[in-house]
C-alpha cells in the first residue's frame, strides 16, 4: 500500500475541490441533449455511449470529448493553483470531478457513470495509471466479447472496469497515481451501485 498523501493547505484545497465538482457537474450529455430539445436521461445515461446510442456517433464522440476535457481542466486548475498538492490533491480533485459528473448539482444530481472525467483527470495527474487502464481494456474487451459475454449477459464496460481498476491500482502503487484512481474509482463504484438499485426498484 502506498504511503498516505501529505496534508494540504485548507483554503486553496477547498476552492480547487469545489471548482472540480462544479466542472464535473457540467454534464456534456445533458447539455447536448437539451440543446436538441430533449433530456437524454429520460431514455439513457448522459455519457458518451448513451449519447451515441440516442443521437449517433458524432454526438457520442463530442460528448465524450467534453467530459474528458472537464477532467483535464480540473486537474490542470489544481496543478496551477496548488502546485505542492501532490497525490493528496490529485485524489481530491479526481474524486470531486467524477462526483460532479455522477451527481451534478446543476441537473438534479442525476448524472452519468464517471468514466470520461476520470480518464481526463488521470491523463494529467497519473498518465502511467491511465496507460495501464487503457492497455488492459484493449485486451479485455475483445476477449470478453468473444468468450464470456454471451454466457454472463453483462455489458463489456462494467466487466472491463472490474478488471482494469485493480490493474490500474497496482500500477499506481508501483509508480504513483494510486490515490487519484482509488478516489475516482470509489465514486464510480458508489454510482454503479446506485444505478443498479434504481434499475431493480
Amino acid at each position: 500500500m502506498p504511503d498516505l498523501p501529505a496534508p494540504l493547505p485548507p483554503v486553496p484545497t477547498l476552492l480547487v475541490t469545489a471548482a472540480a465538482f462544479l466542472l464535473g457537474s457540467l454534464v456534456s450529455g445533458v447539455l447536448y441533449s437539451r440543446a436538441r430539445g430533449a433530456d437524454i436521461r429520460d431514455r439513457d445515461l448522459p455519457g458518451g455511449s448513451g449519447t451515441w446510442r440516442q443521437f449517433g456517433r458524432g454526438a457520442g464522440i463530442l460528448v465524450s470529448a467534453g467530459d474528458i476535457g472537464k477532467g483535464v481542466l480540473a486537474a490542470l486548475l489544481a496543478r496551477a493553483l496548488v502546485p505542492q498538492g501532490g497525490e493528496a490533491l490529485a485524489a481530491l480533485v479526481t474524486g470531486a470531478v467524477v462526483a460532479g459528473h455522477c451527481y451534478p448539482v446543476f441537473f438534479g444530481f442525476r448524472g452519468g457513470g464517471g468514466i470520461a472525467p476520470l480518464l481526463g483527470a488521470l491523463l494529467v495527474l497519473a498518465p502511467g495509471v491511465l496507460l495501464a487502464l487503457l492497455l488492459t481494456a484493449a485486451v479485455v474487451i475483445p476477449t470478453y466479447k468473444a468468450t464470456l459475454q454471451a454466457r454472463l449477459k453483462l455489458n463489456a464496460v462494467p466487466f472491463t472496469t472490474a478488471v482494469a481498476v485493480p490493474v490500474g491500482l497496482l500500477a499506481g502503487a508501483l509508480s504513483g497515481g494510486f490515490w487519484p484512481l482509488l478516489a475516482g474509482g470509489t465514486v464510480m463504484a458508489v454510482r454503479a451501485a446506485h444505478l443498479l438499485r434504481l434499475e431493480r426498484a
